[in-house]
């Protein structure tokens, strides 16, 4: 995972918090001064209600399981980031486990960090021809089956990319088509710069967003039974 450590004012914080105890390794990338370290933290986990700009979860938004769910969780990733490849598989199986129910929904908006991944912008316009072209279904198809295949940090052949749509049933020419026109290339820099409002400095970044608003940061590619256990300690609260 490549995340960040942004440091939290006391006015924005509200007294709740749920800590897990024990020593996590999150592997992360952060961002100062615009120059990018690898990172490891910390020993307790901990997720607290702060205050986030986070743009709201729209129609516009790929967004897997109900969308008046609980508690939503919204992740900005790069296709080539290590540790959001952990994380995804993580995602996966919370939504295996609490998306069939209704009570957890998943939102993925992009955020490629070009300074250490040059494919990632190309591989987010990818799922998004893939969504345009074939229903959004196909967005999580596409993504899910980038994340399988590749070995991260910039080791996906582009070439792959038709491959993949032919293989989740996508038009290939017309999603060369849109591939090759930069169609989508506005908005995923848009979802960076949303990224970064949001209190993002590196991948993954999450937002647990509960029914009645309160926004609960994630940093880094937690494991998943501390994900687990911050999830049922929202559910438990609410």
């Amino acid at each position: 995972m490549e995340e960040n450590s942004s440091s939290k004012s006391p006015a924005l914080t509200m007294p709740v918090a749920i800590i897990i105890a024990g020593v996590l390794i999150a592997g992360a990338v952060y961002f100062k001064g615009g120059v990018p370290t690898n990172q490891v933290a910390n020993n307790d986990f901990q997720v607290q209600n702060t205050k986030t700009q986070l743009k709201p979860v729209s129609a516009d938004d790929h967004i897997l399981g109900n969308p008046n769910a609980e508690l939503v969780v919204v992740e900005f990733s790069d296709t080539e980031c290590p540790f959001c490849k952990n994380f995804h598989q993580s995602m996966q199986q919370l939504m295996n486990e609490y998306g069939k129910d209704g009570k957890v929904a998943w939102v993925y908006r992009h955020m490629p960090i070009e300074q250490l991944h040059s494919k990632a912008m190309k591989e987010a316009e990818a799922t998004e021809c893939a969504a345009k072209i074939g229903g959004k279904a196909k967005f999580w198809d596409y993504i899910n089956t980038i994340f399988e295949i590749t070995p991260s940090n910039d080791g996906l052949d582009l070439s792959k990319l038709p491959e993949i749509a032919t293989q989740i049933g996508v038009n290939r020419v017309e999603f060369e088509k849109c591939l090759s026109s930069g169609e989508f290339t506005a908005k995923i820099k848009q979802s960076i710069a949303d990224a970064s409002l949001a209190g993002a400095q590196g991948t993954p970044y999450s937002i647990i967003v509960a029914k009645n608003g309160e926004t609960y940061p994630l940093e880094g590619a937690i494991p998943y039974a501390s994900l687990k256990s911050v999830i049922d300690g929202l559910l438990k609260g609410k």
